[in-house]
């Protein structure tokens, strides 16, 4: 067996559950003790996380045409975000057990406001690489701050989860209404895209201050035999991992196309704009009221199959009837894609402690969203080939179903 120093040396314990022996000034192990502070500085990090990517939609063609830029490139810019969350989200893990936990999220925060910045400096690749690096950052933070919410407050991981997750959803929806706004209070896209860096340094320099306190250290700890082992040979693991896939997909095909599915069934541009922001606000509330429940009761599955119905009706009303009732089959699929939350919530609650923690969100989200970046091209794929929306939609229905199977099983009360 591994003894404890030379796990050490190797950089393979990430300890949030309990203390390793580590010399004091290199206890990269520590948990953050969960302070309303360490509250805020989750939920202000949480806000951060979307805008760096909603904000671009309505300035994408002010900035296509200003820099000269071809639709591949537009293209590019909105594909290679999901991308990178994948890449990025698998080595998320590394950089904690490196630095630590504290350190790794703000640097995390840190890259992000560095790519906002950069991506508005110079020409197309400027903007392409500045994004890539933003998202880097925000991969690094979607594996790691449900680490952190598992360990500091594992009493309210229900409640912390939603709360998140609320803070999550509402930043995706501000980054997209307020960014017109700042177009033209700013005069140009260029200053509207980079005053976005302002709430990441907001949210780093709380995360600094929070992130000084840790909680006391805990009897025992986890053995480095369990530390370095892998999740990829876990059968839940990538149970989990299909179900966050699953709902990625769905989201990316729905935050991308549902505005022209709604225009060719009759629904005016401004109005299609707005059902799609409505997807993120039906998500707020819900975040708030159902993970907490849910997190309380020995399995979250009927929660999660429960929420894929109502995706299931709203999917099949712009299957069979889209022009019928399109407020009510958007509400639907909305009431459908808040599963996200719960998605979150079991990553936190089937692994038993922080390091498995963190290698179960690195694996469920970075390949989740490799998976979840294909369903755009997928869905215009299928559309492009039928000249219709009822085969792209049937493979909709069908993903939906395979999430429900796959997240009814990662919601049964057991550990990876």
């Amino acid at each position: 067996m591994t003894s404890p120093k030379l796990a050490s040396e190797s950089g393979l314990e990430l300890e949030l559950d309990g203390a390793i022996e580590t010399p004091p000034s290199k206890d990269r192990s520590a948990v953050l003790a969960g302070t309303g502070l360490l509250a805020v500085a989750v939920v202000l990090t949480a806000l951060n996380l979307r805008p760096a990517i909603t904000s671009v939609g309505p300035l994408l063609g002010e900035a296509q045409e200003s820099l000269g830029a071809s639709s591949t490139w537009a293209g590019a810019l909105t594909t290679l975000p999901a991308l990178c969350f994948a890449i990025a989200g698998l080595a998320a893990p590394v950089l904690a057990r490196r630095v630590g936990m504290g350190p790794a999220v703000g640097i995390a925060l840190g890259v992000l406001g560095v790519g906002l910045l950069l991506r508005v400096l110079d020409g197309p690749l400027v903007v392409l690489g500045g994004t890539l690096v933003a998202s880097a950052g925000i991969a690094f933070a979607n594996v790691l701050v449900p680490v952190v919410v598992k360990n500091s407050f594992p009493a309210k991981v229900g409640l912390m989860t939603g709360v998140y997750t609320a803070a999550l959803q509402a930043g995706g929806a501000i980054g997209s209404s307020v960014t017109p706004q700042l177009d033209t209070a700013f005069g140009g896209w260029r200053p509207a895209l980079a005053s976005w860096a302002a709430l990441a340094v907001l949210a780093l320099v709380v995360w600094i201050f929070a992130a000084r306190r840790k909680a006391p250290a805990a009897k025992g700890g986890e053995s480095t035999v369990e530390a370095a082992r892998s999740l990829l040979r876990s059968p839940l693991a990538w149970i989990i991992t299909l179900f966050f896939g699953m709902q990625a997909f769905l989201a990316y095909v729905v935050m991308g196309w549902l505005p022209e599915v709604l225009m060719d069934a009759g629904v005016s541009k401004a109005n299609a704009g707005l059902m799609l922001g409505l997807l993120s606000i039906i998500a707020v509330p819900i975040s708030l009221i159902v993970p907490p429940i849910a997190a309380r009761q020995g399995s979250q599955s009927w929660w999660i199959v429960g929420l894929g119905v109502f995706g299931l009706a709203g999917m099949f009303g712009l299957l069979l009837a889209p022009s019928a009732a399109p407020l009510l089959w958007t509400v639907l699929v909305g009431f459908g894609m808040s599963v996200f939350s719960l998605a979150l919530t079991t990553i936190a609650l089937r692994a038993r402690t922080g390091a498995e923690t963190a290698k179960l969100s690195g694996m469920a989200q970075g390949f989740g969203y490799l998976i979840g970046a294909t369903g755009p091209f997928l869905f215009g794929f299928l559309h492009d080939l039928t000249g219709a929306w009822t085969v792209p939609f049937i493979m909709l229905i069908v993903v939906l179903a395979i999430q429900m199977v796959f997240g009814g099983l990662a919601g049964r009360n057991r550990y990876v």
